[in-house]
């Protein structure tokens, strides 16, 4: 990364970033969950997180085992399953949430 630091120690190194104004630290992390604006996730576990502080300013670098999901339950397959099936909103919802978003499956359950 910087060439001719190789041999720099640790300790060294920590000043260094420390005049430049910038510290880091890792934080105990089990599992980080990112929302995005359509309703999805991004879910990473075993995640190694460390934050930095560079000038006043905050950021996180995040690795680990990454999976997407995605539970977008839209309002008119609520209405739907609330009109076949007679069951409140919450019900209607919760069917859907269980069935993925298969709006078939979440009438049948509701039938039943």
């Amino acid at each position: 990364m910087f060439p001719g630091l190789g041999g720099l120690n640790p300790k060294k190194m920590q000043e260094m970033m420390k005049q430049l104004g910038m510290s880091q630290e890792e934080i105990d992390a089990s599992r980080v969950i990112i929302e995005k604006p359509d309703d999805s996730k991004i879910i990473i576990e075993n995640p190694s997180v460390t934050k930095m502080n560079i000038q006043g300013k905050e950021m996180y670098q995040i690795s680990g085992d990454v999976s997407e999901e995605s539970t977008s339950i839209s309002e008119e397959d609520v209405k739907t399953v609330m009109e076949k099936t007679g069951a409140d909103e919450a019900k209607a919802k919760e069917a859907l949430e269980n069935s993925n978003g298969d709006l078939a499956e979440a009438i049948l359950k509701l039938s039943e």
